[in-house]
């Protein structure tokens, strides 16, 4: 069980609908239990972390108990923040002549695709570099697989991106350094913001690419389609070069649920266990059931995290 539950970071994702958030919650809740120090920060829109523990939606950081907090990203309002920091970043570095127009066209990017999931990606890298220190484990509860992957996969191409950047704006400040300042190196404060967002994205993904200190989780059903979904997912991270701990198979029918309907729901259902374990052959695969009762409650969540704790155990025997 220390295999799984020793990491700094859990990434927790899946198909919509599959009991991803009762899983990142169950986990946070389980290592809290523990004894460690544990943030559970929830980037999908439809925020249902808090629902589970019985909070009313915050801005910040909520308390549940001594060793857990929770953090509900508002993706809106990050983007909001994240479009103030640039403009305010760039106070001083345009002409006065060229700042209106060069907010509009800010105001304008905020609209555009992807201007969330940067923003919340700039407020994950900020948990990760500048507030670990208060907590031993970060529980990412994120939204459904694509953006997770997307969110996963970010610092290697804004990694990318401002290269391309930093090398226009050195070609630029050499031309410039040649012709107008008699060879002397200019200061250039974007250069210098560009370089300390790319130093940022580095460090992010080299915490991302650590396997003994990070761990992405997918969550699905024994159906079709979650599965083929997660193994897309897990596929296309690995070609980033981050590796998937292992998957949570949730809402799995018990045995002894008894009834003809219940017997041919099992026996499909096993057909796709089957499929699961070979798929995910590479990766621990743990098994939840299918409660009689919704997981709606924090002492319901309690019972989801010991078959938790119980089947992390197997996992490793």
């Amino acid at each position: 069980m220390k295999l799984i539950l020793d990491k700094k970071v859990y990434f927790v994702g899946g198909k919509g609908g599959v009991g991803k958030s009762t899983c990142s919650a169950a986990l946070a809740l389980l290592l809290s239990e523990k004894g460690k120090k544990v943030l559970l920060v929830s980037t999908d829109p439809a925020h249902n972390t808090g629902d589970l523990f019985h909070l009313k939606p915050g801005q910040g950081i909520m308390n549940v108990s001594q060793n857990l907090d929770i953090l509900e990203i508002n993706s809106e309002r990050e983007a909001k923040r994240y479009i103030e920091e640039v403009k305010g970043n760039l106070k001083g570095l345009v002409k006065a002549s060229m700042a209106e127009e060069v907010y509009r066209q800010i105001d304008l990017a905020a609209s555009s695709p992807g201007a969330d999931e940067a923003a919340v990606f700039d407020r994950i890298t900020s948990l990760l570099l500048d507030e670990m220190a208060a907590y031993d484990t970060i529980v990412f509860d994120t939204a459904p697989t694509g953006h997770t992957i997307r969110l996963l996969t970010l610092p290697e191409l804004m990694s990318a991106w401002i290269d391309g950047l930093l090398q226009r704006r050195k070609k630029n400040n050499d031309n410039f350094a040649q012709w107008m300042n008699d060879g002397e190196p200019v200061e250039d404060p974007i250069y210098e913001k560009l370089l300390s967002r790319k130093n940022k994205f580095a460090k992010v993904r080299e915490i991302l690419l650590d396997s003994q200190s990070a761990a992405c989780l997918f969550v699905l059903n024994a159906e079709r389609l979650p599965i083929l979904e997660t193994e897309k997912a897990v596929r296309v991270l690995a070609g980033h070069g981050l590796h998937t701990e292992a998957v949570i198979v949730n809402k799995v029918i018990p045995e002894e649920a008894d009834g003809r309907f219940m017997k041919m729901r099992r026996e499909n259902e096993n057909q796709h266990l089957n499929e699961i374990s070979k798929v995910f052959s590479a990766m621990k695969n743990i098994h939840i059931p299918l409660f009689h009762h919704d997981i709606s409650e924090p002492a319901h969540l309690g019972v989801f995290a010991r078959h938790l704790s119980s089947e992390l155990v197997k996992s490793i025997e």
